[in-house]
């Protein structure tokens, strides 16, 4: 099956693939579900099923002209999961889709599902306030904002030097991944880029917490810029009953391709 429809007549575009216990990918901004290429293999070949999908306005998916919020993606992300008839899933969200898995259990339960992983994600809260002086201040979510409107293909290229840590860390990625994250990011609206900077900037994501109920994994970054470790990944952990982390010294926001090893390992362990 290559599309399910969401509520509201969006077609979300699907990669069904292996047998065994689905895992479900949930992509980050600005890219695909394509994005998982190394752990889909790893997962793969370990004996589960892997499903990925395109975040509405992302990828294949339908770019509605509205409808980017976090309720709607929590719908959205129930759909693929009714529309697979997946029950028992691992749900696995990078950066932006950890949000994804936070309001779907808030909205949805957990009766589908069996473990979570959070890897570099942007829950429980990003924006700097009074309640969250670690957060990041709004001028740097505004700014990415005016540089999508001004060029978004000159944007793209740039953000992904920072989020793979190009000329920060000792592992740079290939400029290959550089030229594939390109060509992810221009497949999507340049609506959806925009209203999705605020969706995963802004939304509050604490009164969340409480919903995950199952055994929950949080993988992040010490070097990650784009997400910082301290309002994200260690605050989530903090958050979520039970929960586990490992803190990727040195790894900035794209670990999923500059330790894709590491990261495989840590998820099928966790997983199985």
């Amino acid at each position: 099956m290559a599309f399910i429809e969401a509520k509201d007549g969006t077609q979300l575009h699907v990669k069904d693939m292996g047998q065994g216990h689905p895992v479900v990918l949930i992509h980050g901004w600005p890219l695909t579900g394509d994005m998982f290429e190394y752990q889909t293999v790893a997962l793969l070949e370990a004996g589960y099923r892997v499903i990925t999908y395109d975040r509405r306005g992302f990828g294949q998916s339908g770019h509605p002209a509205d409808g980017y919020t976090y309720d709607v993606f929590a719908d959205d992300l129930a759909s693929v999961l009714e529309g697979l008839k997946v029950e028992k899933a691992h749900l696995v969200g990078f950066s932006m889709g950890g949000g994804e898995i936070a309001r779907y259990l808030s909205r949805h339960g957990a009766s589908r599902v069996s473990k979570a992983v959070l890897i570099s994600s942007v829950v429980p809260y990003l924006l700097k306030d009074h309640s969250n002086p670690d957060g990041v201040d709004y001028s740097v979510f505004a700014d990415m904002k005016s540089q999508a409107r001004e060029d978004r293909f000159a944007f793209l290229q740039s953000f992904a030097k920072t989020f793979y840590g190009v000329g920060l860390v000792s592992k740079p990625v290939s400029q290959g991944v550089l030229d594939w994250s390109f060509v992810l990011g221009v497949m999507a609206s340049p609506k959806a880029t925009i209203d999705c900077i605020d969706a995963f900037g802004r939304t509050d994501f604490r009164p969340d917490l409480q919903a995950f109920t199952i055994p929950t994994l949080v993988i992040h970054g010490t070097s990650d810029k784009t997400v910082p470790i301290d309002p994200a990944g260690r605050a989530a952990a903090n958050g979520i009953s039970g929960s586990k982390l490992i803190e990727y010294d040195g790894e900035p926001h794209g670990l999923f391709a500059t330790a894709p090893e590491r990261l495989n390992r840590d998820l099928i362990e966790f997983l199985g």
